[in-house]
């Protein structure tokens, strides 16, 4: 006699609906194009130093967005962190 067979495992979907708590937040400040360009170069050429217009593309898209939102922080009142 043998043992019934194991039953497949069901998938709610929900972990496939959840997003990466890192993609969203970069997709919050405009510049998630700029690093998707950086993980392209990274994974073409696997040396970061090949990458450095891509890094400083997503590096200034950054900070720039960092800039904005400690003014938006101030015009409102809030400490900044």
């Amino acid at each position: 006699m043998t043992a019934p067979s194991p039953k497949p495992h069901i998938r709610t979907g929900k972990a496939e609906e959840e997003d990466d708590p890192v993609e969203l937040m970069i997709s919050k400040t405009g510049c998630a194009h700029l690093h998707y360009a950086v993980q392209e170069c990274m994974a073409e050429h696997q040396d970061w130093r090949k990458c450095q217009p891509q890094v400083q593309g997503f590096k200034e898209c950054m900070s720039s967005y960092q800039k904005s939102k400690r003014e938006e922080q101030i015009k409102i009142g809030q400490k900044i962190p």
